[in-house]
C-alpha cells in the first residue's frame, strides 16, 4: 500500500459533558496537529498517490471552519462531545467527500482509504481510518 501524509494544525477552544472528563468539563483550549494520510495500491500514471499540494490545500479547506473557535458554538456540534476521535471522523468524512469527488489530482476511485490523526500532545494521539469505497 503507498501513502501519502500530509500535516496542518488547528487551535479550538471546547468543553466535555460527563463526569469522566472531568476538569475537561469546563471550557479549555487545545492546539491540535492533524495528520492526514491518503491510500492507495498503486501509484498513477503519474508515478503518485495523489497529489500533495491539493492534498494541502483541501485539508487547509477542511480546518478552517475549526481554527481559532470555540467548538461548543458551532451549530453541527451542538450537543456533542468534540472529543479527539469525534473530530477524527469529522475531518475525515470531509476530506473523504474531496477524494471521493477527485479534488486531489487523481480518480477518487483508485484511492483505497483515509486515515486522520490528531495528535494531543507528544505523548497522546487518536485516529479514524476507514475504505473510501464499499468492498465489492
Amino acid at each position: 500500500m503507498h501513502c501519502v501524509e500530509v500535516r496542518d494544525h488547528i487551535m479550538i477552544a471546547h468543553s466535555y459533558k460527563g463526569e469522566v472528563f472531568g476538569p475537561a468539563q469546563a471550557l479549555h483550549g487545545a492546539t491540535f496537529v492533524v495528520d492526514a494520510a491518503f491510500l492507495a495500491e498503486t501509484l498513477d500514471e503519474n508515478g503518485i498517490v495523489i497529489d500533495i499540494g491539493r492534498a494541502h490545500e483541501i485539508l487547509k479547506s477542511v480546518l478552517g471552519p475549526l481554527n481559532y473557535k470555540n467548538l461548543d458554538a458551532i451549530p453541527g456540534f451542538a450537543g456533542k462531545n468534540t472529543t479527539t476521535e469525534f473530530l477524527t471522523k469529522h475531518i475525515h468524512d470531509r476530506l473523504a467527500d474531496a477524494a471521493r469527488d477527485g479534488k486531489l489530482g487523481r480518480d477518487g476511485r483508485q484511492l483505497k482509504a483515509i486515515r486522520v490523526t490528531i495528535s494531543e500532545s507528544h505523548v497522546a494521539r487518536a485516529w479514524y481510518e476507514a475504505p473510501l469505497w464499499p468492498s465489492a
